[in-house]
């Protein structure tokens, strides 16, 4: 792995980046090294208490006994956990320092699954078998990134994805369910392939080779010839998604925009090429579905701007069985289980954690199998967000959540945080940092879906493309000018906000209207294209030159010296608050170090935080806790006087 370094990891440690003259206050405390970040006083540690221990279930799989595994925090990071029952105990099954939030279920052997796990957030992820009953094996070969575990519906055969660092391009992997001797090279991949589906026979592996956010090619291997067949081929760029074989293993279904602004599920007839739309939701993206095990029901869910809704079908007569009535939130995992009785939902709100509840289809009844903790904070004094748009420079509107303090007194302080991806969406999902900062800062939090963002059609999606980066930048300028005219809102302390593709965002509108920003918080951001690009992992470089443009192509090179932010610090008067880890594959570490040296040696008040043990966003709770404390006393001191807190 090739990085850059200015100045590196030594000179981090020993404050090589102050400006001579001025000191640089370092701390180190446990993995955490801080700088110009002071201590934090117990009462804001204890206000934020409440927010930092509440927690969430997340859907993992069904096991084949028709009881769930799930992800939920124990200690300091997500473990797998098995629920028997709704209501029933989670019992742990994993037990490591470092998070477990993926994992398949081997299909007819009752309480067996595999799971992956990474080391300090370096996302070379390893696989390991194990079962309720306790005891893993790894499955994969050191020093390799495992991702994308499918089982065949016998539970008999394991595929997965496999690359080697440095590589970009992945191998599909195949084993005896159980005998790791077996392991081997299905198919000697080109690019970023991964398996979706096996037949229902086992005999084949419906599989996707990602080319970009808006292009992807989808095909059939057969296992037994190796014979590889593309899916509707053509040259025109179409985005798939997801994908399972019918029961008689003569048709695929998958979601693609093919025709369409927007995702729709589409049936493809493997023998004719003759494809139909199965389902549409009209000027919204479906965005998952998924197909009972007898193929006799579907269900799909339809992203309607932002927020989530579940419909059940008979797939056999294409009609609308009864709906599940939801909490209005953001779905998170959809899935029948092996009897066809129950449809697994995972939701979450913005006033409450995700959960998990089943559909079961003969009732029609919505049974709750989770209930998480709020961590003392109560569900009637979080914020909902109310959806706005505001006018762009061309006139295009932007949509925005907004989560507004209930019983602010004059106009608030303002935080713009802004997703990632950058092929991301900012959706009304509960956050704990969002309403902390309404509640407890009495800040208005805007999280706007910039042009580039997904969930409002393809042309919306690439909009920031290539030459067009800055014009996502101009929407912030725009939601500025939209604060100006809130009475509610102190256009006089806004922060900006983000991380990854965000923290780039946050980084660019720095320069672009830093008369306009009180400050900024950038969390694992690009500073720099060319160096980013230059030393992201490998088999991600090609995915984000599709998005971002080709740093080797010296038109496009020239415009990443004019618009990256690390070109631009003598633009950046403004306190900043730079975060790190130091394990990131995606962002590396560099970038936000390169940043600091750079606004530092201009002169600029900037805090530092990097995590040793953690990669692209911080998932140890340790971390987390003194991250937000950090962000806090970085909010307090850029709003000016703290508002008193209403929660």
């Amino acid at each position: 792995m090739r990085r850059v370094l200015i100045g590196g990891l030594a000179a981090l440690l020993t404050g090589g980046f102050a400006l001579a003259g001025t000191p640089t206050v370092k701390r180190e405390v446990g993995t955490l090294v801080t700088e110009n970040v002071p201590e934090t006083p117990p009462a804001v540690r204890e206000q934020l208490r409440r927010y930092q221990n509440a927690r969430s279930a997340s859907f993992l799989d069904w096991l084949a006994d028709g009881t769930m595994l799930i992800a939920t925090r124990f200690g300091q990071t997500p473990q797998i956990h098995h629920v028997k029952a709704p209501g029933g105990d989670r019992t742990q099954l994993t037990f490591f320092d470092e998070p477990v939030t993926s994992a398949a279920a081997q299909p007819v052997v009752p309480g067996a699954f595999v799971f992956a796990r990474d080391s300090g957030g370096d996302e070379y992820f390893q696989g390991y078998a194990s079962a309720v009953e306790g005891g893993e094996a790894q499955v994969t070969e050191p020093k390799t990134r495992n991702t994308g575990f499918v089982f065949s519906p016998d539970g008999n055969l394991l595929a997965w994805s496999r690359v080697t660092p440095g590589k970009g391009d992945y191998d599909i992997m195949l084993m005896r369910t159980g005998q790791p001797t077996t392991r081997r090279v299905a198919l000697k991949g080109r690019g970023a392939v991964g398996p979706v589906a096996f037949s229902a026979d086992g005999g084949r592996i419906l599989f996707k080779r990602a080319i970009s956010a808006q292009s992807s090619k989808v095909f059939v291997l057969e296992l037994a010839t190796g014979q590889v067949t593309e899916i509707n081929p053509t040259r025109k760029p179409i985005a798939y998604s997801g994908g399972e074989f019918t029961p008689d293993g003569r048709r695929v279904l998958m979601l693609s925009d093919e025709k369409s602004e927007v995702a729709r599920l589409v049936e493809y007839d493997l023998a004719s090429g003759r494809k139909a739309v199965v389902a549409d939701g009209g000027a919204w993206e479906i965005e998952a579905f998924d197909l009972s095990e007898n193929g006799r029901l579907l269900a799909y869910a339809i992203n309607q701007d932002g927020r989530s809704r579940v419909v059940v079908a008979d797939m056999v007569t294409r009609r609308a069985l009864p709906q599940p009535e939801l909490p209005l939130g953001v779905l998170v995992d959809l899935k029948f289980s092996p009897d066809a009785l129950r449809l697994a939902i995972g939701l979450n709100s913005a006033t409450s954690p995700a959960d998990v509840w089943t559909w079961n289809i003969a009732e029609a009844s919505l049974v709750r199998w989770t209930h998480s903790e709020m961590g003392g904070l109560k569900p009637a004094d979080m914020v909902e967000p109310a959806l706005i748009r505001f006018p762009s420079f061309d006139r295009r509107e932007i949509p925005a959540w907004v989560y507004r303090p209930r019983a602010a007194k004059g106009p608030t302080p303002v935080i713009i945080d802004i997703h990632g991806g950058p092929e991301g969406q900012s959706r009304p999902g509960f956050s704990t940092a969002y309403q902390y900062w309404v509640n407890a800062l009495g800040a208005t939090v805007i999280s706007p879906n910039v042009r580039g963002s997904t969930g409002y059609g393809k042309t919306y999606l690439a909009l920031d493309n290539a030459l067009k980066r800055q014009d996502s930048v101009r929407d912030i300028g725009a939601l500025l000018d939209w604060i100006a005219t809130q009475p509610d809102l102190d256009k006089s302390r806004v922060v900006v906000s983000g991380g990854s593709y965000g923290g780039f965002m946050t980084l660019a509108a720095l320069a672009a209207y830093n008369d306009r920003l009180a400050g900024a918080i950038d969390t694992v951001g690009i500073s720099d294209f060319t160096t980013f690009l230059t030393n992201t992992e490998g088999y991600r470089r090609d995915l984000r030159r599709a998005e971002y443009g080709d740093e080797r192509d010296p038109a496009m090179k020239a415009e990443f010296d004019r618009i990256s932010p690390l070109n631009l610090t003598d633009r950046m008067t403004k306190p900043l608050f730079v975060i790190a880890g130091f394990n990131d594959p995606r962002v590396p570490w560099t970038e936000g170090e390169q940043m600091v040296a750079k606004v530092r040696a201009n002169g600029g008040d900037v805090w530092w935080m990097m995590a040793r043990d953690e990669g692209h966003g911080f998932r140890k709770k340790q971390n987390r806790d003194a991250l937000r404390e950090a962000e806090t006393l970085f909010l307090r001191k850029v709003f000016g006087a703290a508002p008193a807190a209403t929660d």
